[in-house]
């Protein structure tokens, strides 16, 4: 029995289909099936049902399953061992981050190329997607690594998070818009919005509070670009919900901004990590490294 026969087990299994393991395996589909046959040889068993238009296991196969999948872990694990004695790093991190991120304060661009020039052994992916669903993928062990926006929900304690931006949640109106120094959260009721999408983390507190007070909020355009939003309330199309701006941000975009109150409210940027699974070597450096790379950001 060898290690490369449980391997093809497994993934056809998975697959519950020899084409698509053969695919996944980079093999050809007979090479693969005579692999199978050796090893239910030599078992003196068979370990899959091939009669029916998917591939199942019998008993015995799935008594083993769970047996071939320890076996395989057992050996990345030893791997792994060795790496770290030797200094080398290897695998595949899967990292997520929200649209948007991707800006001088967070140049998360500059953090992967500098990781992948001290290890290029190691992949790297990243992709982008709305904070509930980087979260769940996180969860679910899709995604080793994300860049957040905390929505006011609870979280799972399984989760490890990093606040790495706390920042004023604020109202931008055009220049000719109500002339004040603040706005009330309940005034914001009587007015057309213009917010992230949902499931992203500054639209979640948003929704949140305005619950809490009582109403449901009249978004009248959505973006998942902060500039957008900033764009379309500059002529004066509503009222946009963003994070905080600088005065040279607001003067370059159009808009004044009116902090929200009663209450304040706070959008919050985070990495996020599962605490339950040990994580590879390579995924324990690269977050480390984001974790201080990005650590110039958060507020005092």
């Amino acid at each position: 029995m060898e290690l490369r026969q449980l391997r093809y087990f497994v993934a056809v299994v998975e697959e519950a289909n020899f084409t698509r393991a053969a695919a996944r395996l980079h093999l050809a589909q007979p090479g693969l099936s005579a692999q199978i046959r050796q090893l239910e040889r030599e078992l003196g068993q068979q370990l899959l049902d091939r009669s029916g238009r998917s591939v199942t296991m019998t008993e015995v196969g799935a008594a083993v399953l769970p047996h071939a999948r320890a076996a395989l872990a057992a050996t990345e694990r030893i791997t792994q061992t060795v790496d770290e004695f030797t200094g080398l790093l290897r695998g595949h991190v899967r990292v997520g981050c929200i649209s948007g991120t991707a800006t001088e304060d967070f140049d998360i661009s500059s953090a992967l190329a500098n990781f992948h020039d001290d290890h290029p052994q190691v992949g790297i992916s990243l992709t982008e997607n709305t904070s509930e669903q980087m979260l769940a993928a996180v969860r679910h062990g899709e995604l080793d690594i994300a860049l957040v926006g905390l929505t006011g929900a609870d979280l799972d304690a399984d989760l490890g998070i990093d606040v790495v931006l706390d920042t004023p949640i604020v109202a931008a109106v055009a220049l000719d818009g109500p002339d004040r120094t603040h706005i009330p959260l309940g005034e914001l009721r009587d007015h057309p919005l213009i917010c992230l999408p949902r499931g992203t983390g500054i639209r979640g507190v948003f929704d949140r509070a305005c619950a809490a007070a009582g109403f449901e909020p009249d978004v009248a355009f959505e973006a998942a670009a902060p500039p957008l939003l900033l764009r379309l309330a500059a002529h004066g199309l509503g009222i946009a919900v963003v994070p905080a701006l600088t005065p040279e941000e607001a003067a370059a975009f159009g808009v004044r901004v009116l902090p929200i109150s009663e209450p304040q409210l706070h959008g919050k940027l985070a990495l996020a990590w599962r605490l339950d699974r040990p994580g590879s070597p390579a995924v324990k450096v690269l977050l480390g490294q984001l974790r201080i790379s990005l650590a110039r950001t958060k507020t005092p």
